[in-house]
């Protein structure tokens, strides 16, 4: 199936601007990149309440953003952002967890983890998953919790969900894994097919994310780094998996989906195959980023015993 028309549309505007790839910028240059593209999206679709908050972290506060689409939501959503491990703020995932907020009728909390490579790993495992025990603890009020993120939030969320299994944590009722990096292995048939392709992610972006998340390479194995290197992944949360057809990280989450699988967790895999990496954020600007929210907020309600009003 080729790309969709939206998509590949994006992409020509993108490489019509003649802008060097990301792995050739600075930090600082990078960061400034989702702010550009979120200014395509708009503001996102209005909630009942919307608050910045401090969360206690082992770095310090970590800052958060909680958005209520109602006065008494079924669950709470803790979300990780992607970028890398590198770029992303609260402010630029504005659009999409607002919509996820809504679409699933969950209260939302959108972690402004630490960054790379200032605070290389675990930094942003560790603040993640502090996040999670707060949120549980201070927000959920006894309902239940799903943990949710794109591409390194995926991971995060998936690292979360391991962290939480093996030190006694929260119970999740959810994992949301869209298009999540799961292993450091740059040479999988996914990063052959689309690496080098000209689209929204290649392999020398995802090695230069790598190496501002894990400059001491021997992190990379570790599960907390690279999810799919756990050896069990028995007595996980649930998990609903997006994958993007032409995605460098596409075998990623299909790898960790199957391994879920293959260790007794119930796993529904949504394939995307005329989407490129990042469509899932894209809410108002590409269609299928609308759908995909919606899909993932429907799985979000059925999760938490929700019915939409």
């Amino acid at each position: 199936m080729p790309l969709h028309p939206q998509a590949q549309g994006l992409m020509d505007v993108i490489i019509s601007s003649g802008a060097p790839p990301l792995y050739e910028l600075s930090v600082e240059e990078a960061r400034a990149l989702p702010a550009q593209l979120a200014e395509l999206f708009g503001s996102g679709p209005d909630v009942a309440a919307v608050r910045d908050i401090a969360i206690p972290g082992p770095g310090g506060d970590i800052g958060a953003r909680v958005y209520e689409p109602s006065a008494d939501p079924p669950g709470t959503i803790v979300y990780y952002h992607g970028g890398g491990w590198v770029i992303g703020t609260l402010d630029t995932w504005e659009a999409p967890c607002r919509t996820l907020a809504v679409d699933s009728g969950c209260r939302l909390v959108s972690v402004d983890y630490r960054l790379a490579p200032e605070h290389p790993f675990p930094a942003a495992a560790d603040d993640a998953y502090a996040a999670l025990v707060w949120s549980a603890a201070n927000l959920a009020g006894g309902k239940p919790v799903v943990v949710a993120g794109d591409s390194a939030g995926g991971n995060l969320a998936a690292v979360t969900s391991l962290r939480a299994r093996d030190e006694g944590g929260p119970a999740i009722a959810l994992q949301v894994l869209v298009y999540p990096v799961a292993d450091h292995d740059l040479a999988t048939a996914a990063y052959a097919e689309h690496g080098d392709s000209g689209l929204f992610l290649g392999t020398k972006d995802m090695a230069w994310f790598w190496d501002q998340y894990t400059p001491n390479t021997a992190d990379r194995s570790n599960p907390y780094a690279s999810p799919l290197r756990a050896s069990d992944h028995s007595k996980l949360p649930p998990a609903y998996v997006v994958i993007a057809e032409y995605d460098p990280l596409r075998d990623d989450g299909l790898a960790y989906a199957a391994k879920l699988r293959a260790a007794g967790v119930p796993v529904t895999v949504r394939r995307y195959d005329d989407q490129m990496h990042a469509f899932f954020t894209m809410v108002n600007l590409i269609d299928a980023a609308n759908e995909a929210m919606a899909e993932a907020g429907r799985e979000i309600r059925a999760a938490v015993g929700a019915e939409r009003s």
